[in-house]
């Protein structure tokens, strides 16, 4: 797992096509919820609130995962998330136009107030 300094370092050294994802992820991330602070994470950009990670993004060869560290717990009434791990779920982005702000602000706003057991 690569180590980075800072959100801005781990976006600089993805994928052109993911950073255009992530630059929009991270525009997204500061409107609907601007007291998240981002972080790096597991090798991972992230969103955490006090000690509390929320959400992250993780660039793979072919798409961008939007992910939510209490994603089960969360309603998901347009069948956005994607997993199946006891706590992490996540939305696949193949281009900055896949963001939908309408339907990802709602999961990110409840992520914020879920409690997630292991950082509680």
């Amino acid at each position: 797992m690569k180590a980075y300094p800072s959100f801005s370092a781990f976006l600089a050294d993805q994928a052109s096509a993911s950073q255009a994802i992530i630059r929009k992820l991270r525009a997204f991330v500061k409107q609907t919820s601007p007291r998240l602070v981002e972080a790096v994470k597991w090798g991972n950009g992230c969103w955490v609130a006090g000690n509390k990670p929320v959400a992250y993004v993780y660039a793979a060869s072919d798409h961008v995962q939007f992910g939510f560290m209490v994603g089960s717990k969360l309603k998901d009434p347009k069948k956005l998330l994607h997993g199946s791990g006891a706590y992490v779920r996540h939305i696949k982005l193949f281009a900055p136009s896949d963001l939908d702000a309408r339907a990802f602000a709602p999961l990110l706003r409840q992520a914020v107030k879920t409690p997630y057991a292991r950082y509680d």
